[in-house]
């Protein structure tokens, strides 16, 4: 039976509408004006409408004619102006003489046609919309793949998005996956795909179009529940690289044995960059340095290229800090290294450039 350390404060640490929000996938939105503000606008554009129409008949009202006391007033014109423009014509008041027939013809007739287009523009507005949207989302659907998983859009979820775009990762690329409308609302506000609802839940993770991404980020809040998200993202993908994050480092063991590959202990790293640099401050500086990707020192992994095969570690033009072999990672100076081989890869420290950047070969590394 697993058991996982849970810390006291992080028994709250969810939102409060986790449990009630239905699962969705909203994506990065255009410059789109907010429905209420559209509706408010037509709403008023419809008035102006009605508005000049009765004023068109009231200025002509000695041209038109009333069945019931033959006497035309604003009241009339506001009426005749609005069974007109809605096309219901009673025929109670109607236009007799040229000129009232002559402006019904130039301008009553255009003013009916915009309104009328104001009132069904809006429904096909809102219908056109539903479909766009639908459309969007089955386009994003088919064409996502070998994207990232950001499960949790806190602190260490931004942190780590930021770090892998550094590299050149486009936005369009991510899927945020977490339980609070609000936080999904944000990334989508930075171009980011979202999924609102419990990562735990397969169906969720589904939405994320998680069975065919290259790599996933859990950056929850609780140890339990990154427990419970890598063995379900596990489960859909097998070959994905799962990286996750924990904060007691009791727990990193139980979360390897859940599927994820790599395990960052938040806690235990922050310590331990805290305890480097009370020991020698510009050690630290070089550690903060090398953490934050695409500026100033970085951290990479590369491939050995063909005139590196069969040199030493110390004969490359790069840093070298460790080689990775098969499943081994193996330090610069450890005797088994020997000579380097076309199946190696080499853990580099570069000087971060917009070529290094964005190179495919490279793959940046996050500290533990």
């Amino acid at each position: 039976m697993f058991h996982v350390k849970l810390p006291g404060h992080d028994a709250i640490a969810r939102h409060p509408d986790e449990h009630h929000t239905t699962h969705r996938i909203k994506l990065p939105q255009r410059e789109v004006v907010k429905p209420l503000r559209q509706v408010t606008r037509r709403l008023a554009m419809a008035l102006l409408v009605l508005a000049v129409t009765t004023c068109i008949v009231w200025l002509d009202r000695s041209g038109y004619h009333d069945n019931s006391d033959q006497h035309v007033d604003f009241l009339d014109s506001a009426y005749y102006a609005t069974v007109t423009l809605s096309t219901t014509g009673y025929g109670d008041i109607v236009p007799y003489s040229d000129s009232a027939r002559l402006t019904n013809i130039l301008l009553i007739t255009p003013l009916r046609v915009l309104f009328l287009i104001i009132l069904v523009g809006t429904t096909l507005e809102v219908l056109t919309e539903r479909t766009r949207e639908e459309w969007r989302l089955s386009r994003w659907r088919s064409n996502l793949r070998e994207h990232t998983v950001v499960v949790g859009f806190g602190t260490k979820g931004r942190s780590a998005i930021q770090t892998v775009c550094a590299t050149g990762l486009k936005p369009d690329q991510i899927v945020v996956v977490d339980p609070s409308a609000k936080v999904v609302d944000a990334a989508t506000a930075e171009g980011f795909a979202g999924v609102i609802g419990d990562a735990t839940r397969s169906d969720v993770l589904l939405r994320a179009e998680v069975q065919r991404a290259r790599q996933i980020i859990i950056a929850t809040q609780r140890d339990d529940t990154a427990v419970l998200v890598a063995l379900t993202a596990r489960q859909l993908n097998r070959g994905a690289k799962i990286v996750a994050a924990v904060r007691e480092e009791e727990n990193a063991p139980l979360l390897r044995q859940s599927g994820a590959d790599a395990v960052i202990t938040s806690a235990s790293a922050a310590g331990r960059l805290l305890g480097l640099s009370v020991l020698s401050p510009s050690a630290g500086m070089v550690m903060e340095d090398l953490i934050q990707q695409g500026s100033g020192l970085d951290l990479v992994e590369r491939p050995v290229i063909k005139a590196e095969v069969g040199r030493g570690v110390r004969e490359t033009d790069d840093l070298v800090v460790s080689v990775v072999r098969g499943h081994r990672v193996l330090g610069y100076d450890d005797p088994a290294v020997g000579k380097l081989q076309l199946t190696d890869r080499l853990i580099t420290i570069v000087r971060a450039s917009p070529a290094s950047v964005v190179a495919p070969d490279l793959k940046p590394l996050r500290a533990d």
